[in-house]
């Protein structure tokens, strides 16, 4: 996808490209010197324009101000909330651990098997070729089932999950507010 959908001028009537390929994504990033390419990529342009977008957006209002829940927004509330709902069907594991609990490894199980519906539920019928590529992100989000932790590029993939459905014309500018305020702050 070369069109990015979700930067200012982007209004809800933009429709999405007509022709949009997806790929599973794979790790280009595995040595310093990787970083140059990957900040010279679209991408890269992309994903920082979405943040910056969102910064903007939200600049000078609080957390209590009005704004606009659209259905896209409802739909990805819903995701998350099944994902709780997941943690608290999935008790802690009585281990002797100082690191992650072990039933993360159950929990995650499940996402994996189920993030690519998860999605298929937020995105509309003519994307379901995109739920695979964006199901990764998201499953890239929540932490590491091998090594249970969770860090900063977890946290980086779940705003490039959030970039995906904007690029793909899910979400839209006039989600940014509810994305900050509904999204991120759950």
């Amino acid at each position: 996808v070369s069109l990015f959908l979700c930067v200012p001028g982007a209004s809800e009537e933009a429709a999405p490209p007509l022709q949009q390929s997806f790929m599973i994504p794979r790790k280009e990033i595995s040595m310093v010197s990787d970083m140059a390419k990957w900040k010279r990529s679209q991408a890269y342009a992309d994903y920082m324009g979405f943040i910056l977008t969102l910064n903007e957006g939200v600049r000078g209002k609080k957390l209590t101000c009005e704004y606009k829940v659209s259905e896209p927004i409802e739909k990805l509330v819903a995701l998350l909330n099944t994902l709780d709902r997941w943690i608290d069907e999935t008790p802690p594991v009585d281990q002797p651990s100082r690191f992650g609990n072990k039933a993360f490894r159950t929990w995650y199980s499940k996402l994996d098997q189920e993030a690519e519906k998860l999605v298929a539920e937020v995105i509309p019928k003519h994307l379901a070729d995109a739920a695979p590529e964006v199901a990764l992100y998201l499953k890239e989000s929540v932490g590491n089932s091998t090594r249970i932790d969770y860090g900063t590029g977890h946290e980086a993939a779940f705003a490039a999950f959030l970039c995906c459905l904007c690029k793909i014309g899910v979400l839209r500018v006039d989600d940014q507010m509810a994305i900050v305020f509904k999204v991120f702050n759950r």
